[in-house]
């Protein structure tokens, strides 16, 4: 593996590697060592990006792909070229600079830790999206962006307005990171592959498919739901509680120029037709007219600012959907110089927040004699958002009236551009000189929060600075200072279709030129006219007031939460678990037939060839057992379960009789597992009414025949379905497959376990990863559960032994010990390293005989509960500390590991090696990489086991302790 592309593994590494030490330090520690681990990580990933261009910058494509699922071209595929590095060159430059404000601008009360573990999280995320080479990748790490934007978003969760900004971003970004697969999964049909450089290779294959239409409206979905667009914008505006740190960070430089991003990168195969141009220009120039618009009317700071990112985004999305290359270079451009100024003048508005104790433009004003500093890097950022000449937002926004009046279809929406962009234009140039004019000059401000504000510390406005003079420096001398980087950007988008272009500041006078100047005198001239309404306008926008994206989302959300799940509940749902049960059943039982009649499935005639008499007495007496369980269960739990547990005992006879020993002991264990659990779990159940007799209604009577009724079908179904497969012919690849490859390719004889372990490991770690969810939510239920008052008496036995214990006062106070349970106990006390020995050597004999990490870890499970069951809860747990979440953890994180280890030898995920060791005294020992693996299925196991355990377990000392506050307020009374 070359270095090139291990720079790449490395660059998507720190970040995530920086936001897992972040996330360990302590709240308590000092706040300076959560920001030296977000600086250091930003700025070795700003270095090791800045490196890379060298070799990215004559047009080379640096790439690094690990085979995952090659037989269906999932890998995990890393790529950079000229776009994706300008645009890690924003997210990470962008990241540091962050990194610096946020050490200043975070309250000494707020949880520094957690706030830079999401941080670079989140730029981890960012940077996925952009290096990633696979579109299902892509995907992948779009919804990890939603996800960790929402926790920044919800920061400050005490703040009602933040818990609803952060679910309504995630509601929509999710939903459209949802679309975005559907979309990836109809491109990588088309194609037949998810390989990005193939889905860019296949541009004329993918206009001209059939369903080219439901993949473009579909991506454009994810698109636009990301970058705010019509008619998804209002969520932008409402994810400004977040800390501004964020908003410089999220809203202006990265999450919300993923939409755009992705349409630049997916511009060269879905671009240039009718469908394209109507469907993006549509959204893009609503958008850039409605933003401007709403951002000219708003009170708060960040509010204009949101509006104002939204109505950018607009302009840049307008320019993509034009189908022109030039088009394209002036959207690329514009993505730069927009991060640049907005994320300036967000941290600006941070500033003026913390030192005012406000973002209200109505109670601001003359704050220049106060913050003469930041207020003057504000008036240049403010100027480069409206368009003046000698700053870098001039030049990207000329690019866009040139391209506005070039003739692309022949559309109202092609003639309509020039105006519309002109008259947003001038919208621009008012909000922005609002902002300026509002905010700096007039009066000294009154009232304020905080009645002194100063310039911030020096390195707070750092990040202002330099970014202020980036957009100078671009805007006075663009050729020498963007241009090299721009046109390695644009090059490896359009690539031979690169159309000459020039970023001169002086075209001469042009009309592109003349729109400039009319849109800055024409916002001057509004402003001037709507001076006086700003100042005492009130909130909400002229002619939208009534139109708030909040209220239309909020009353989606109750028509669908309130009224439409509500109805559904009233018709399908229950709080009995029986009615749940019988259409969870029923649901299953079409579920297996319907593969079988799609198919067109004709069972062959059965040829009875006899059968074994002990045998059938076998299955007789499981069927007996069956059905005295099924009856008892109205009467008698225990006695049913005993039955159930004689069901299990013949299912286990029955796979040591067909040669099928792995799977007896793994029957074996799961029944004495189980068997206990549901036993420690009966105790807490009301009792059952005895009395049934003739009372049973007629309504009774037709449930449980229903029941019935059921049963036999699933039944029925299940031994057909059965039938089928064990009558089907069978091509001899799958199991001779297996039989003749499980000891050269997985290293061992025991054919069950290198399945699990080798062949079909993936489905191993994702039956594992089920589990522990599993063995989470019945921990989650039991923790609310609160028991039946009748349970609450003592059984039977404990007042036995009390009784006893008082008419023996010689007795030790304190002593626990049940006389009538002290050889079990003891018994079950010494049983525990035998046990433990026995899953030790069931554990390292699984791959070549049965056993293996599962039965192991039910074995040691086990071993545990024989603890519990012998000596109480209080007793097992002051003597052995099992601590089942880290079981759990290191389970799947050791799982894991095994199958990235195979990526770091060029080997597709959990691809294991095999060979023997010569050990001293011992000789020659099979080895294995999949041991590895099969630990962290041993330890999830044990983990998920002992957790249902602990939480039944517990069941005990919560009733205790009742008993003993029943106890007092008797003596009390």
């Amino acid at each position: 593996m070359t270095f090139e592309a291990n720079l790449l593994v490395v660059l998507l590494a720190l970040p995530f590697l920086g936001s897992l030490l972040s996330g360990l330090i302590l709240k308590t520690t000092s706040r300076d060592l959560p920001v030296l681990v977000g600086g250091i990580v930003t700025l070795l990933t700003l270095s090791l990006t800045t490196y890379a261009y060298w070799l990215i910058g004559s047009g080379n494509v640096l790439r690094f792909e690990a085979e995952w699922l090659p037989q269906f071209g999932l890998n995990f595929t890393l790529r950079m070229d000229g776009f994706a590095w300008i645009f890690s060159m924003l997210v990470t430059s962008i990241g540091f600079l962050v990194v610096v404000y946020a050490r200043y601008y975070m309250g000494d009360d707020d949880p520094i830790p957690r706030f830079f573990s999401f941080l670079l999280a989140f730029m981890g995320a960012m940077l996925g999206i952009i290096m990633s080479g696979n579109i299902i990748l892509l995907s992948i790490f779009w919804e990890l962006t939603s996800i960790f934007s929402f926790l920044l978003i919800s920061y400050w969760h005490h703040n009602p307005a933040a818990r609803d900004g952060a679910r309504m971003a995630l509601t929509i970004t999710g939903i459209g990171g949802f679309c975005l697969l559907i979309g990836m999964l109809l491109i990588g049909n088309i194609v037949g592959s998810y390989d990005l450089d193939k889905v860019l290779a296949s541009g004329d294959i993918i206009r001209a498919h059939a369903l080219y239409l439901p993949a473009l409206i579909f991506i454009l979905l994810g698109a636009l739901t990301k970058s705010a667009q019509f008619p998804f914008h209002f969520w932008l505006p409402n994810a400004m509680s977040a800390p501004t740190p964020v908003s410089a960070f999220l809203h202006s430089a990265t999450m919300v120029k993923a939409g755009v991003f992705l349409l630049v990168r997916f511009w060269p195969v879905l671009s240039g037709t009718y469908e394209w141009f109507y469907l993006v220009g549509l959204s893009g120039m609503l958008t850039l007219l409605l933003g401007a618009y709403f951002a000219m009317f708003q009170r708060d700071l960040k509010g204009l600012l949101a509006y104002s990112t939204i109505s950018h985004l607009g302009l840049i999305t307008t320019l993509l959907s034009l189908g022109s290359p030039l088009a394209t270079v002036a959207a690329i451009f514009h993505m730069l110089n927009h991060a640049t100024f907005k994320a300036s003048l967000f941290m600006a508005a941070g500033i003026i927040d913390h030192e005012t104790g406000t973002r209200d433009m109505q109670r601001l004003s003359g704050l220049f004699r106060f913050l003469p500093y930041t207020a003057t890097l504000a008036m240049v950022a403010s100027a480069a958002m409206a368009g003046v000449p000698l700053l870098n937002g001039f030049l990207s926004k000329e690019m866009f009236f040139a391209e506005a009046v070039e003739t692309h279809a022949d559309s109202i929406l092609d003639t309509a551009l020039p105006y519309v962009a002109t008259l947003a234009g001038a919208f621009s140039v008012t909000y922005s000189l609002r902002f300026i004019h509002t905010v700096f000059f007039g009066p000294a401000p009154v009232g304020l929060p905080r009645e002194k504000p100063h310039e911030p510390p020096r390195w707070m406005r750092f990040p202002i600075e330099f970014l202020v003079v980036v957009c100078l420096i671009i805007g006075i001398v663009p050729s020498l200072s963007i241009g090299p980087f721009l046109h390695v950007a644009v090059e490896s988008v359009l690539g031979a279709d690169t159309p000459p272009y020039s970023l001169a500041i002086w075209h001469g006078f042009n009309l592109p030129l003349v729109m400039s100047l009319i849109a800055l005198a024409g916002g001057t001239l509004l402003y001037i006219l709507l001076k006086d309404y700003f100042a005492r306008c009130e909130d909400g926008t002229p002619l939208f007031r009534r139109l708030r994206g909040q209220r239309i989302f909020e009353r989606v959300l109750v028509t669908v939460s309130w009224r439409w799940a509500r109805m559904a509940e009233a018709r399908l749902g229950t709080r009995n678990l029986q009615p749940q049960l019988r259409w969870v059943v029923a649901c299953g039982f079409l579920a297996g037939l319907m593969p079988l009649y799609l198919s067109g499935f004709e069972p062959r005639p059965f040829r009875f060839s006899g059968i074994d008499p002990a045998f059938a007495i076998l299955w007789l007496i499981g069927a007996s057992l069956a059905l005295g369980a099924a009856f008892f269960a109205k009467y008698h739990r225990l006695a049913a379960l005993i039955m159930l547990g004689g069901v299990g005992l013949v299912v286990c006879i029955t796979f040591v009789w067909l040669s099928a020993p792995d799977l007896a002991i793994t029957q074996l264990l799961v029944e004495i597992v189980t068997t206990v659990l549901i036993l420690l779990g009966l105790r807490w159940l009301p009792k059952r009414n005895l009395d049934l007799g003739d009372n049973i209604t007629l309504r009774g009577r037709f449930r449980r025949f229903r029941d019935l009724v059921l049963a036999i079908a699933c039944g029925t179904g299940m031994s057909f379905i059965a039938f089928a497969v064990m009558t089907m012919p069978v091509p001899d690849t799958i199991a001779t497959y297996f039989l003749h490859h499980a000891y050269d390719q997985g290293g061992g004889r025991n054919v069950v376990n290198v399945i699990l372990v080798d062949f079909r490991g993936f489905d191993t770690l994702g039956e594992i990863a089920v589990l522990g969810v599993v063995a989470l939510t019945v921990y989650a239920l039991l923790r609310r559960f609160r028991p039946a008052a009748d349970s609450f008496a003592m059984p039977e036995q404990q007042r036995i032994q009390n009784r006893f214990d008082e008419e023996q006062p010689e007795r030790a106070p304190g002593d626990t010990v049940r006389d009538y349970l002290l050889i079990p106990m003891v018994i079950m006390q010494w049983l525990f390293p035998v046990i433990l020995t026995l899953s030790v050597y069931l554990f390292m004999r699984g791959h070549d005989m049965p056993g293996g990490g599962f039965s192991a870890g039910l074995t040691l499970s086990i071993a545990f509960l024989l603890q519990y069951l012998a000596g109480g809860t209080r007793w097992a747990e002051d003597r052995i500390r099992i601590l089942p979440l880290r079981w759990m953890g290191a389970g799947i994180l050791v799982a894991a590991l095994a199958g990235i280890g195979s990526w770091l030898l060029g080997y597709p995920f959990l691809t294991s090696h095999s060979r023997y060791l010569d050990l001293p005294l011992i000789g020659k020992v099979p080895a294995s990489s999949a041991l590895l693996f099969d630990l962290g299925v041993f330890s999830l196991v044990v983990g998920s086991t002992v957790l249902i355990l602990v939480a039944l377990a517990h069941q005990s000392i919560r009733i205790n302790r009742l008993r003993a506050i029943d106890a007092a307020r008797g003596e009390e009374g």
